[in-house]
């Protein structure tokens, strides 16, 4: 992995979780911080998940491979709306319980 590959997954990130967030309207905390963490993280479990079911179910669909200069764009997009979903769902849990 070099510098370059982080660039470029870097800015997948931003652009995976801006589209993220435009499918599930959430206000990320953390500012623009927090909207590039979430999207490292939603990039990684995205690329993950999509290795995994590719590895043992043989995903073989064209737009599952579109990407921005090796990651895959909709794995990463997915994986970043899972991650918001997931952050803001326990964010609301914790507002409730006080």
């Amino acid at each position: 992995m070099n510098l370059s590959h982080v660039a470029v997954q870097l800015l997948a990130a931003i652009v995976c979780a801006g589209i993220a967030n435009m499918l599930i309207p959430r206000q990320i905390p953390g500012k623009f911080l927090g909207f590039v963490l979430t999207g490292l993280v939603g990039v990684w479990l995205g690329e993950a998940v999509f290795r995994l079911l590719k590895a043992q179910h043989g995903l073989n669909y064209p737009f599952l491979y579109w990407g921005i200069g090796g990651v895959p764009a909709v794995p990463s997009i997915l994986g970043c709306a899972i991650i918001i979903y997931v952050v803001m769902t326990f964010i609301q849990w914790g507002h409730y319980n006080r």
